[in-house]
């Protein structure tokens, strides 16, 4: 019985490794037999297609994002978080200073990854159930028409390997049952080590090797997303030294949960106690001297509702200022994970010809630790006073940054520092606040103008446009026969060179759930939206008004101060048409808000979980595995 049961299970091995070559055999059939197959071997002409090599001196291409970090947090670009790696690529590189992402996170992964924007790629929301819906633009499903970066390179015959947070699985698939088609390896990518949703703890995370759940091994995730790149570079360099590699690294980091070492957090002992409001006059001046932002740029006010910090109790000025420490170590020793990935390129001889992208952040500094911070409380955890919230996270104040604060996030005072010069932060799409990030490019053999700055108008779908032109690579028509979208993104190639060039992407859309903007030429018409479940302050919870929409000229208005729709109405009924038209050519329709999640109004179906339960596949850990 025994015997048979080998031969049974045997025989099905033979016929799953004959059925998987058998499908990748007809994937990789893009070109028709060129051979001749006659009656007999005499009669006939074998025929090989010629391996597909990457061009002639192709480099490694090396994407970086980071998470939630605002554009005036490292100091490469004016902050006061020490930054020194990303420090070193752009003094020897280039700044983009006028670089947006989407407002959050699976919006721009997706816009990322395919060149196109996200609502063309059906990522207007997220590819969580409880933030997608049945819609084209909204189901969360980025479909085979929207190939990848890593599959168009891959396909030019690179190695592809991506770790840490990848975001755009739906949660449906998110398990060892598959299907894989919408995991990383089933996007393009050969290798990945990480988590698929887009929260998880950072000692026990959700974490994936490949196509399976494998159990954490209680190291920091950064070291071990770190560590696993390494041993991928290495293996394939000893295997095919010549060949390329591409590399998507994108650590959970600083997304919420805040963890870290204290020998990293403690680094900013009292650096903060000096409150937010100083934070951003010191980074604005800073900022201004680097040639980060326009010498005539005027600082906003603080954001409604966050109090001057001078006017905070001690104990509260106490707390905020350990929060802060926590974040800015969290920072830094991103900064130095990211470190050990570029010494390593550099021991191996391999940095001179790798091309680095570096985005600080897939949107703005995160408004989700609400007014008074988090440590350990979900979303849905019983609503506290202020003063009650206080005293619990005080009780509390040495477990921030710890393996316990499992929700660990700062108050939103520190958002808002973070987010200097702007105004407003992450999920607000109608805000520089939101979707302004900073962007380093460092290709050592190509740029010549060392630590030059770079104001040219960028979003994040230029990335793969200007990645294929660098690499010297053309968009496909199609992917392993499927036929591919245009891509949306426009390279930025030509500022390279040309620090004057005008810029070349000149319309912009920004959508999430209910704030919207649309960008034109220097021009920007916008309309927020309250959402007072994230944020909990008072002025979220005022009425939605969708005639609200302010107008700026950012040319002459850096930082979105002077609302001009009453002046020029004439000029907002233009952008707000231009905004439909853009919202109906990318399959935006139906506009879906914060309120239509909250009440549940979308993806029902009569095995929903309730909201708070749902929540929960967004920020999961690993302990379940």
């Amino acid at each position: 019985m025994k015997t048979n049961s080998s031969i049974l299970k045997a025989l099905t091995s033979m016929f799953i490794l004959a059925s998987s070559a058998e499908l990748a055999l007809h994937a990789q059939a893009t070109l028709p037999y060129q051979g001749v197959v006659g009656r007999t071997l005499s009669e006939s002409k074998e025929w090989w297609p010629e391996p597909v090599k990457a061009p002639a001196g192709a480099p490694n291409v090396v994407w970086i994002l980071l998470d939630d970090v605002g554009f005036g947090a490292a100091g490469t670009f004016g902050g006061l978080i020490q930054t020194p790696t990303f420090d070193s690529l752009a003094s020897n590189g280039l700044r983009y200073t006028n670089f947006h992402t989407t407002a959050i996170c699976a919006p721009t992964r997706s816009a990322l990854l395919t060149g196109r924007n996200s609502a063309s790629v059906h990522v207007s929301g997220f590819s969580h159930t409880v933030l997608s819906a049945g819609f084209p633009g909204w189901d969360g499903r980025i479909p085979s028409s929207a190939g990848t970066i890593a599959e168009i390179l891959r396909d030019n015959g690179y190695n592809t390997f991506a770790v840490g947070k990848y975001g755009v699985t739906p949660d449906e698939d998110a398990t060892d049952a598959g299907p894989f088609d919408r995991w990383p390896t089933g996007k393009g990518f050969d290798r990945f080590f990480g988590f698929l949703g887009s929260q998880t703890d950072q000692y026990k995370p959700d974490l994936v090797e490949d196509q399976v759940h494998v159990h954490p091994d209680g190291r920091h995730l950064s070291d071990q997303i770190t560590d696993k790149t390494i041993s991928y570079i290495d293996r394939q360099k000893k295997a095919a030294p010549d060949k390329p590699f591409f590399l998507y690294y994108a650590p959970g980091a600083t997304h919420a949960p805040h963890q870290v070492d204290k020998y990293w957090s403690d680094q900013y002992k009292g650096k903060f106690d000096t409150g937010w409001d100083v934070y951003r006059e010191e980074v604005f001046e800073r900022q201004k001297k680097l040639g980060i932002i326009p010498a005539d740029a005027k600082l906003p006010d603080r954001n409604p509702d966050i109090k001057a910090w001078d006017q905070l109790s001690v104990d509260e000025r106490k707390l905020y200022a350990r929060f802060m420490e926590v974040y800015a170590g969290y920072l830094t020793y991103t900064d130095y994970e990211v470190g050990r990935l570029i010494n390593h390129l550099k021991e191996i001889k391999q940095l001179d010809n790798t091309l680095v992208f570096v985005m600080i952040g897939d949107n703005g500094a995160s408004k989700e630790g609400t007014l008074n911070g988090d440590i350990d409380r979900s979303f849905c955890a019983k609503n506290l006073t202020e003063e009650e919230l206080i005293s619990y996270n005080l009780n509390k104040i040495g477990e921030i940054g710890s393996s316990s604060a499992t929700e660990g996030n700062y108050p939103l005072g520190w958002a808002q520092a973070a987010n200097t010069p702007f105004k407003f932060w992450k999920e607000d799409a109608n805000s520089e606040g939101g979707t302004r990030n900073p962007l380093i490019v460092f290709y050592p053999k190509v740029i010549k103008d060392k630590g030059g700055i770079r104001t040219q108008y960028s979003h994040v779908i230029d990335i793969l446009p200007t990645t294929l032109d660098l690499v010297g690579i053309k968009a496909p028509e199609q992917i392993r026969g499927i036929e591919q979208q245009a891509i949306e993104g426009t390279s930025l190639a030509y500022s390279i060179d040309d620090a004057k060039a005008p810029s070349r992407h000149t319309l912009q859309y920004y959508y999430i759930y209910g704030s919207r903007s649309i960008y034109h030429d220097g021009w920007k018409a916008e309309l927020a939206y309250p959402n007072s479940f994230v944020t909990g302050n008072a002025q979220s919870k005022h009425a939605f008004d969708e005639n609200a929409w302010e107008l700026y000229n950012l040319n002459e208005d850096y930082t979105e101060r002077i609302d001009l729709a009453k002046k020029y109405p004439e000029k907002l009924a233009e952008l707000k048409t231009l905004f439909e038209d853009q919202a109906k050519a990318h399959h935006l329709y139906p506009y879906i808000t914060w309120d239509d999640v909250l009440n549940r109004r979308i993806h029902r179906t009569k095995d929903s979980k309730p909201f708070c339960d749902a929540v929960k596949d967004v920020t999961k850990s690993g302990e379940g595995q």
